[in-house]
């Protein structure tokens, strides 16, 4: 076989079709490579975004895009949906949870899971915002809450529906704040008689001592002016100690206090996924404390050139050694390293240059006109960061159709004020009080539908499980508390 032959019969397999994973695809579309890209989903996840998805403001569809519509002109790649279970780096085989598929060249874009650090029993309390049926399950929450208040007679059991609390203040902490603030203040304002959505109270905690932490001081500053402004409650220097569905407890400067909350939600930390873990192990290096593999200058583990990792796994050290964040860029710009690595080495040139990663800024949005920008030198907020931020975000969108679906649905939320993806679906049996001033008229004899004391809701997708009001769920920490984020745009893979 000649060596061209040889060449377009080199394999080059991904594990994970986020941004590293999809970018690195694309970057080797050239070359003499046959190309499979794995993902459990068939589709690409603008996490970004996830957090509108969760506050209503975007629908599912309009931040993700098919994984084989966007590589189906690129002849020398395939898409597989599969399970991966493990990795066999001797035997260089991908182990999926229904077969197995060989490699010449692995990349590993697998990307983080929420980290509840030892506390993995919050997660059904406190759902993370990592996935799209995390994004889901949260606008569940969050406007059922309003609907369980709206019949609620009790002061104090609607109180604590009408309380919201968001643990971790990185950018998805702060993002998210912002929109659950303009919810009850804007967009439900005149949608209920019981009660007025605009008291509703907004928490954000986080054991650091000013949110924002990896931004510099001044833009914490205004971005917790803007958030105050918003009527949000900031508690700074305060750790979780326990969380249910009732509510969470704190401790501060002050002690420990207990908050009833019915909607908590965490964004407080990220890990590695058990794929990475195994990984390190059987290629001999150790994973560091949030689970990520450590990679060489050329991103590949030590001692395994045809093994990259790239994106949120990857601890690639920056400047002055500390790791770079878990970004979108950070994962684009390693996926395109990676490709470029490759073709190097199939074409017998020397080794590139180490990757060093291009830092574009970084960028969080806290409401309607407000955001705060970190670009190099310049650090600015107001309405010229907000509106930036719209088109960046707007123009890193993988198609031209979602761009066009997310502006309009942008614009119409601007001047109206409007969620439209509000309807709760999949809420399995629901059980409201039967007793408050919007008490059904309609009685079983006159043909309405009994409705049973004792809220409850089932979460999607998982037996039924009777509670005191609702069914909430998901994730974990032992920073319970505080640790950052690495944010919506720190997720990436």
């Amino acid at each position: 076989m000649n060596q061209a032959g040889q060449q377009q019969s080199h394999h080059v397999a991904i594990i994970g079709g986020g941004f590293g994973g999809l970018y690195a695809a694309r970057a080797l579309a050239k070359e003499p490579v046959r190309v499979t890209l794995v993902d459990r989903r068939n589709f690409h996840l603008f996490q970004p975004l996830l957090y509108q998805v969760a506050t209503g403001i975007l629908g599912p569809g309009e931040i993700t895009a098919p994984l084989r519509h966007i590589l189906r002109k690129q002849k020398n790649a395939n898409v597989l949906l599969g399970e991966v279970v493990d990795v066999d780096p001797a035997a260089r085989r991908i182990i999926l949870a229904d077969g197995i598929l060989e490699y010449d060249t692995l990349i590993v874009a697998a990307g983080m899971k929420n980290h509840y650090y030892g506390h993995d029993d919050w997660e059904q309390a406190a759902p993370g915002l990592k996935s799209i049926e995390d994004s889901g399950w949260i606008r569940q929450k969050i406007f059922f809450a309003f609907e369980v208040a709206e019949r609620e007679p009790d002061p104090e059991k609607r109180k604590a529906w009408l309380t919201f609390v968001v643990v971790g203040s990185g950018p998805t902490g702060v993002e998210l704040t912002g929109m659950l603030a303009e919810i009850a203040r804007d967009t439900l304002k005149e949608d209920f008689r019981s009660f007025r959505p605009e008291e509703s109270e907004i928490l954000l905690v986080d054991a650091a001592d000013r949110i924002l932490p990896s931004f510099p001081p001044e833009l914490s500053g205004k971005a917790k002016a803007s958030l105050e402004e918003l009527g949000v409650r900031i508690r700074n220097g305060t750790k979780v100690t326990a969380i249910d569905e009732a509510g969470l407890t704190l401790r501060g400067s002050a002690g420990e206090e207990r908050v009833a909350s019915r909607t908590v939600l965490w964004a407080a930390g990220v890990s590695g996924s058990p794929l990475g873990v195994g990984i390190a192990e059987k290629t001999g290096v150790t994973v560091d404390r949030m689970g990520r593999i450590p990679v060489g200058p050329d991103l590949t583990v030590p001692g395994h050139p045809e093994i990259f990792v790239i994106g949120d796994l990857a601890r690639i050290p920056g400047k002055g050694g500390n790791p770079l964040p878990g970004l979108a860029p950070v994962a684009t710009q390693g996926g395109r390293y990676a490709a470029r690595v490759i073709s190097k080495r199939l074409n017998g040139e020397g080794a590139p240059a180490p990757f060093s990663y291009f830092d574009k800024g970084t960028m969080a949005v806290i409401g309607r006109h407000a955001a705060v920008a970190d670009i190099g030198p310049f650090h600015f907020g107001g309405i010229i960061a907000w509106l930036m931020w719209l088109f960046i975000h707007l123009m890193l969108l993988v198609n031209f159709e979602s761009r066009l679906v997310v502006f309009i649905r942008w614009a119409f939320s601007y001047f109206t004020f409007s969620r439209g993806s509000r309807v709760l679906l999949h809420l399995g049996t629901v059980r409201l009080p039967v007793t408050g001033p919007n008490r059904a008229s309609r009685s079983p004899s006159a043909g309405g539908k009994k409705i049973e004391k004792d809220d409850t809701q089932r979460r999607p997708g998982h037996a039924a499980e009777k509670r005191d009001d609702q069914r909430d769920l998901r994730r974990d920490p032992d920073r319970p508390d505080g640790g950052n984020d690495r944010d919506a745009h720190e997720n990436s893979d």
